[in-house]
This record gives structure tokens, C-alpha cells and sequence, in this order.
């Protein structure tokens, strides 16, 4: 199953929150009026066990097709992870039509727009917190987060109740956060890092691997 969550968990398409962000909107609005250029709202399965919190849409990849890692260079291997290990069905082909669907799983940005540079500042990140915060209340059988690097993960902490200083980014590391949902953190699958060899898909696929496993468990059981 994919859907979208309720419109009251996501942004207005000309969401005017952050000016920086703004300006950068319309700005690529005018260079280029056939892309999405507009918050990238959360896509996957309403009833999802585990949420997948991203950082931001990229230029080329979610700002302009408008789903979460699609058309840049980190969503093969984000997808290409997902299908493998039965999180997601169909075949990705970098396009929002391309009939890829999730089930049991959703994937959510911290930043809903494109920031320049890939970078947003820390005002950003809390500001769009209002939208991060309502999507993940809205997952009535959520169990697992797992954050794609530092931002979305210092991001995830505090949307879901928990104490950064007890909660400290490292890939691999698990946190259990109030609601008895865990946060698995993730180095975030972009183009520099798989180049650099920091993140590897053997790496990622463990993450996911790890998340099913405590999906399974019984301490994670209703």
C-alpha cells in the first residue's frame, strides 16, 4: 500500500515558513516549471511499522520528481535495499510513476524543501519539526525509525519525545525513545558517501536488516 498521510501532517505546496527556502523555490520555479519545486510530502504506507526519516529533497532527485529519493544518484541504493529485503514491491525506475510501492513502511523528510547547498540550517530544521512531528503521531502501529544521518536523526529524537544527550548518532546505534518505538541511525546514503566508501550497501542493508529484527521481536510486540 502507498498513500500519502493526511493533508493536515504536510505542507502547503507554497509553504512560506522559511524564506531561504523560499527564495530558492521560486527561484528554480522559473528555471524550471515542469519540476515539482515544492515540499516533498511523505510517501508510503499510513499504517507503517517503520518510518524512514530523511534529511532533505535533493536538486535533481525529490525536488524534482516530488517522492523522496527518486531521480538522484543515492536511489538506487536506497530502493534497490528496500525491494531486497521486502520493503518494498515493484521496480524502482527513478520516476514517481514508475509503480513502486511500500508496505509497512513510510518515508518522511525532516527538511520538507530544498535547502541550498543540501544544507539546511539549524532554524530550518526546527521549523519544519511542526510537520516531522505530526506525520510520525499519525503511524498508529509505528515500532521503528531508523534516521538517515546526523541532522534527521537529532531531528527524529526530539519529534518522537527523547533526550539528544542520551541519544548520540553513530551508524548502527539503536535508541529506544518514548512510545517504545527505537531509532536506528543510518549514515545517510548520498553520492559523496557511498564515493567515500562511509557508507557501503552492505552497511545499509544491515540497518534495514537490524529494524525487521526488532519488528520481529517480542520486545517490540503489542
Amino acid at each position: 500500500m502507498t498513500a500519502l498521510l493526511e493533508p493536515a501532517v504536510e505542507p502547503d505546496r507554497d509553504c512560506p515558513l522559511c524564506p531561504r527556502l523560499v527564495d530558492l523555490r521560486e527561484t528554480l520555479r522559473a528555471q524550471h516549471p515542469d519540476w515539482h519545486n515544492a515540499p516533498v510530502g511523505s510517501f508510503g504506507d499510513p499504517d507503517a511499522w517503520l518510518a524512514i526519516v530523511g534529511l532533505a529533497p535533493g536538486m535533481h532527485g525529490a525536488n524534482r520528481t516530488g517522492r523522496p529519493f527518486t531521480g538522484d544518484q543515492s536511489g538506487p541504493l536506497f530502493y534497490d535495499t528496500l525491494l531486497k529485503l521486502g520493503l518494498a514491491k515493484g521496480d524502482y525506475g527513478a520516476t514517481p510513476d514508475d509503480g513502486l510501492a511500500f508496505d509497512g513502511v513510510i518515508i518522511i523528510n525532516a527538511v520538507r524543501c530544498l535547502p541550498p547547498a543540501n544544507k539546511p540550517t539549524p532554524e530550518e530544521v526546527r521549523t519544519c519539526r511542526q510537520f516531522l512531528e505530526p506525520a510520525l503521531d499519525a503511524l498508529p502501529n509505528l515500532k521503528v525509525v531508523v534516521a538517515l544521518g546526523q541532522i534527521a536523526h537529532q531531528s527524529a529524537v526530539k519529534a518522537l519525545g527523547g533526550k539528544l544527550p542520551k541519544c548520540r548518532f553513530a551508524h548502527g546505534a539503536e535508541h529506544r525513545v518514548p512510545r517504545g518505538t527505537m531509532l536506528i541511525d543510518s549514515y545517510h546514503p548520498s553520492r559523496y558517501n557511498q564515493n567515500t566508501g562511509r557508507i557501503t550497501a552492505e552497511m545499509f542493508e544491515g540497518v534495514f536488516a537490524r529494524a525487521i529484527e526488532l519488528h520481529n521481536s517480542s520486545s517490540l510486540r503489542a
